[in-house]
């Protein structure tokens, strides 16, 4: 792509206070696919499609030995480093069966006190040292922008290990939202897809990183509604208003869940993020009685929309909703693992050959 912007011909200061559409550009490849994976703006319409198409080409191919087989040899002389230090199970399950998919090799940190950073050593100087032993980085931290500082430094490096971020303080979750678009897609695909369609946030919304980047991804079809719905003090922060509707998409702001759920094509359900708390109790302090789904409130839902939750879950969501054929969030976990095995596969430039082999053997 000539005249392409290059991430290494920026100081930190100049890139840090680019556009984000130029951030985009600095960390995609020559062919527009991201070589590191940070915020989710950086996935329009084209490259959406290109990574669902890809997620339901491999769960396609993985179904028979030979296709296991030839994923497993794609990525076998790869490694991949699982840096979590902040905790998660469904996250990191997901990118180590993505990575075993792809037959990548592993290696792990998920407590900082059984790392060198227990010495005294910075993240920046861990993270670097991994980029020695692996050809691949994930990482999840509490800590908002690491990983997009690590992106910058790591591509000026002599080593440029591309770095996927599995959730960076209370900002971005970028491929929480690209298996949240695949599983949208997947439910609506044959019913319209997802242009006009109404989207009901519901909870934790002025800390859920996953609603952030889930309203960010939606912007690329048109006409979609977004309907927040929380507590006064959780409600969704004034920037994602501003960048809906600077993007023409209305954006509603609401307390009432049960007058929103008739409207609604897709619910999508967070828990109360209190590991965010400023003061002990701040958040059991909030009455959220009205903002939980029981079987009476799945009765007010349409009989064509979904049920989505990032998970885990507490009492948000009660267990007997999981037999209604529309709750969709046991279907999300597993289309997060092929939607990471896409992003994996494309990071190294294996779509191509993903294609060829679908189209050659099924």
């Amino acid at each position: 792509m000539r005249g392409m912007k290059r991430i290494t011909d920026y100081s930190w200061e100049e890139y840090d206070a680019l556009p984000v559409a130029d951030k985009a550009e600095c960390l995609a490849r020559p062919d527009g696919m991201p070589f590191h994976t940070i915020f989710a703006q950086q996935f329009d319409r084209a490259r959406l499609d290109r990574l669902c198409d890809a997620a339901t080409k491999i769960r396609s191919i993985a179904k028979s030995r030979a296709g296991m087989e030839f994923l497993q040899r794609l990525l076998f002389h790869k490694r991949a480093m699982i840096y979590f230090t902040q905790p998660s199970s469904r996250t990191f399950l997901s990118f180590l069966s993505a990575c075993q998919i792809l037959g990548l090799k592993t290696g792990e940190v998920r407590d900082a006190s059984v790392s060198s950073e227990f010495k005294g050593e910075s993240r920046e100087d861990s993270i670097r040292t991994f980029s020695s032993y692996f050809d691949l980085i994930v990482m999840r931290t509490q800590e908002k922008g690491l990983a997009e500082r690590m992106a910058w430094s790591l591509s000026r490096s002599k080593r440029p290990v591309p770095i996927i971020n599995a959730g960076s303080g209370k900002d971005q979750h970028p491929t929480q939202a690209l298996l949240d678009i695949y599983t949208l897609q997947r439910s609506f695909e044959r019913r319209g897809g997802l242009r006009g369609r109404t989207v009901v946030y519901v909870g934790d919304l002025a800390r859920g990183r996953t609603v952030r980047s889930l309203s960010n991804l939606l912007t690329n079809w048109e006409g979609v509604r977004h309907v927040f719905v929380a507590p006064p003090q959780l409600r969704i922060g004034d920037d994602i208003l501003a960048m809906l509707r600077d993007r023409g998409q209305e954006a509603i702001v609401s307390d009432d869940m049960a007058a929103w759920l008739p409207e609604a094509d897709a619910v999508y359900m967070t828990r109360i993020q209190d590991e965010w708390d400023e003061s002990q109790g701040e958040s059991a302090r909030i009455d959220t009685s009205r903002f939980k789904i029981g079987l009476r409130e799945m009765a007010l839902l349409k009989p064509g929309a979904i049920l989505m939750h990032p998970l885990p879950r507490r009492d948000e969501i009660a267990p007997e909703v999981d037999a209604d054929p529309r709750a969709m969030y046991w279907r999300q976990v597993r289309n997060g693992m092929w939607i990471r095995t896409a992003l994996i596969a494309s990071t190294f430039d294996c779509l191509s050959r993903i294609d060829h082999y679908f189209r050659d053997n099924l």
